[in-house]
């Protein structure tokens, strides 16, 4: 009889990679998925958790969405063919949500930022991006405030009361 091979673990994939200072300066008003366009060192690269994006931000061109500025490290064990790590890609989605983007994006204080990077059920890397405007420094400070408070309630609260 034949034995089975053992089967070796699966590797996971990132569960998403965050922009997480996007939530600290921007309120995100609206989101949307996109699918992006990568060479295949590069989803590698996403796929090992090498992606950045505390810099990127989207831009239309045309009837067309880019992603400027997303740092995705080069694959170690890639052919003689390397991207560039800043190169401006390609994002995917219908002609009427990019039109929905564009108008929206066009009124005051608007902006398109990218939140999130994950893979999808499909294997594919998608990119949730957001319609943002941005915060002034006294919506962080009273944002912060409001945290501190919050906290010292619910740390009052799970106190046990004394007993005598």
């Amino acid at each position: 009889m034949a034995k089975k091979k053992a089967q070796s673990k699966a590797s996971e994939a990132p569960r998403q990679i965050q922009n997480r200072r996007a939530r600290y300066d921007y309120e995100l008003v609206e989101t949307y998925e996109a699918g992006i366009v990568l060479v295949g060192s590069e989803v590698k690269s996403v796929f090992l958790g090498r992606a950045n994006l505390a810099d990127a931000y989207c831009l239309i061109k045309g009837s067309e969405l880019f992603l400027i500025n997303l740092d995705i490290e080069s694959y170690d064990h890639a052919t003689s063919f390397q991207p560039e790590r800043r190169r401006d890609r390609k994002l995917l989605m219908h002609g009427r949500e990019i039109a929905t983007l564009n108008r929206k994006s066009l009124e005051k204080g608007f902006t398109i930022i990218p939140t999130k990077m994950y893979f999808s059920s499909k294997g594919r890397v998608k990119v949730e991006v957001a319609l943002a405007r941005g915060k002034s420094s006294y919506d962080k400070r009273d944002k912060i405030a409001q945290d501190d408070s919050r906290r010292e309630i619910e740390r009052i609260k799970s106190r046990k009361p004394l007993d005598y």
